[in-house]
C-alpha cells in the first residue's frame, strides 16, 4: 500500500490518507487487508477505528485506490453511518467457524 495523500482533520477529530495498492497478477486487497495496512501506516492507530472509503479497482489493471480514515477515539469515529459500521465491525469479529477451530 502507498500513501499518496496525508490530511489531519482536527475538526473531526481523524486523519485521512488516499492510498493506491499495486496488486499486479494478484486478486483485489480484502476491505479487511486494507484495514490492517492502512492502520499499521499510522502510528498508534487502531484497527477497529480505521474506516475503508471509496475503494475504485480497475479491471485488468491491478491497481486500487481508495481513502482511509483513521479515528483517534470510538467517539469520534461514531459519526460514520450506520451501514459503514456495521460493514466495518463485521472484519474483526470472528465467525462461528473460526471459533470452534480455536477452541479445539
Amino acid at each position: 500500500m502507498e500513501i499518496i495523500d496525508r490530511k489531519d482533520n482536527p475538526l473531526l477529530n481523524r486523519v485521512e490518507m488516499r492510498f493506491v495498492w499495486n496488486h499486479e497478477g494478484k486478486a483485489t486487497p480484502t476491505r479487511r487487508e486494507m484495514v490492517e495496512a492502512a492502520a499499521k501506516s499510522e502510528p498508534n492507530a487502531k484497527k477497529e477505528l480505521t474506516y475503508i472509503k471509496d475503494v475504485r479497482t480497475v479491471f485488468g489493471k491491478g491497481r486500487t485506490e481508495g481513502i482511509a480514515l483513521i479515528y483517534s477515539s470510538a467517539e469520534s469515529a461514531s459519526m460514520e453511518p450506520g451501514y459503514v459500521s456495521a460493514r466495518h465491525k463485521d472484519l474483526f469479529e470472528e465467525s462461528p467457524s473460526e471459533s470452534k477451530e480455536s477452541t479445539e
